[in-house]
C-alpha cells in the first residue's frame, strides 16, 4: 500500500498481541513519516471554548471575546500547521477526495466520543459543490453514518469565499444558514456540528445560534484543526 500523500510504500508490521487478539487487519493509508507531520491536540490543556492548542486549559484571548453565556464550545483535533494545511490544498482545493481516508477515522471515533443526539455538518454553497464535487466534512464522515441534512446555506449574490477573507471580514460575515429541520427535531438536543477548521470561529457559532435559538439543549462543534 501507497502512502496518500507521499506514495511511498507503506510496511505493514505484525505484532505477537495483535496477531492474538483476533482483530480484522485495517491498512494504513498514510506512512508514519507523514503522521507525525501532523501535530494532535492535547485537550486536556486546549482552550474550553475553541479547542486551541495551548499549555492551560484557560480561555483564549479569542474566546474572550464572544458572549460566555452561549452552551458552545469546540473540540479541535490537530492544529493548523504545515502539513494540515498542504492536506486541504490537496483534498478540498484541488479536490482529490482520495484523502478523506486520512483522517476519516480519526473524526469518527472523536464524533462517537461526544455522544451527540444530533449530528450535523457545515454545509458548502451549491456552487462549491458543483465546482469541486463533494463536502469534505461528509467524505470523513461517509462510512456508517446516516447525516441529516438540518443547516442549509441562504441563497446569496456570489461573493469572496471564506478561505480569502482576513479576520475582520469573516468576523462580520451575516447569518449563512437557515434550518432544514423541525423545531422539535431540535428541542432539548445536545447538537454535535462538524466543520473542518475553526479559524474565527464566526461559521460554526452562526450555526451554534441558531441551533440555540430553535431550541437545543447544547452545541458542541467538532473540527479537524484549529
Amino acid at each position: 500500500m501507497q502512502c496518500l500523500l507521499c506514495q511511498r510504500l507503506i510496511q505493514s508490521k505484525f505484532s505477537l498481541p495483535w496477531l492474538l487478539s483476533w482483530r480484522p487487519f485495517t491498512r494504513p493509508v498514510v506512512c508514519a513519516v507523514c503522521w507525525q507531520r501532523f501535530k494532535r491536540i492535547e485537550r486536556r490543556t486546549a482552550c474550553p471554548g475553541c479547542g486551541r492548542d495551548q499549555t492551560v486549559p484557560r480561555l483564549c484571548p479569542d474566546c474572550q471575546r464572544w458572549p460566555a453565556e452561549r452552551p458552545f464550545h469546540n473540540v479541535a483535533l490537530f492544529t493548523y500547521n504545515d502539513a494540515m494545511r498542504a492536506y486541504f490544498q490537496q483534498y478540498k482545493f484541488h479536490g482529490d477526495y482520495r484523502l478523506r481516508r486520512v483522517f476519516e477515522g480519526t473524526m469518527q471515533t472523536a464524533l462517537h466520543q461526544l455522544n451527540g443526539d444530533l449530528v450535523l455538518i457545515i454545509p458548502v454553497t451549491p456552487s462549491t459543490l458543483l465546482s469541486r464535487g463533494f463536502n469534505q466534512v461528509s467524505g470523513w464522515l461517509s462510512d456508517g453514518l446516516n447525516q441529516p441534512r438540518g443547516l442549509q446555506t441562504l441563497a446569496r449574490e456570489k461573493g469572496v469565499p471564506q478561505s480569502k477573507k482576513v479576520r475582520q471580514d469573516r468576523l462580520r460575515t451575516p447569518q449563512p444558514f437557515m434550518l432544514a429541520l423541525a423545531a422539535e427535531q431540535i428541542q432539548g438536543k445536545r447538537v454535535v456540528v462538524i466543520d473542518d477548521i475553526y479559524t474565527t470561529g464566526r461559521t460554526i457559532r452562526h450555526a451554534a445560534d441558531l441551533l440555540l435559538e430553535s431550541g437545543a439543549k447544547s452545541v458542541t462543534g467538532l473540527t479537524l484543526a484549529r
